[in-house]
């Protein structure tokens, strides 16, 4: 289980920083229409489905016997998984601002992931 906490703990750093990129990516894609395209979409489903690796390593983690996480920390995976959920339920309800929401979808999963690498 060392090899898969390791993983986790260096897998954190790389769910953290793709969601935050493309979150930056997803906001300037909403101000200036050239940078749409299909390319903004893959990375965002890329990004998010990086943060999903991390929540699953941190559930199997969890369910063993050798590492148990505080609570927060926890939580914060916890609410991750839900927003990626919300963030794809909603996406069509915001048209003309979707970039603009899944943006801020993407920026809100980087501030989860730091407070969940704090809590450690």
């Amino acid at each position: 289980m060392r090899t898969l906490r390791d993983f986790h703990e260096i897998w954190a750093y790389v769910a953290v920083g793709a969601n935050g990129v493309v979150g930056i990516a997803a906001l300037v894609a909403w101000r200036v229409e050239q940078t749409r395209g299909k390319w903004l979409w893959i990375a965002i489903v890329a990004a998010q489905a990086l943060m999903m690796i991390q929540v699953v390593i941190g559930v199997v983690l969890q369910s063993g016997d050798e590492y148990k996480a505080q609570d927060f920390h926890m939580f914060y995976g916890f609410l991750a998984f839900l927003t990626v959920g919300f963030a794809y339920q909603y996406r069509n309800q915001m048209r003309g601002r979707r970039e603009l929401y899944l943006g801020l979808a993407e920026l809100f999963l980087m501030g989860l992931g730091i407070r969940a690498m704090l809590q450690t």
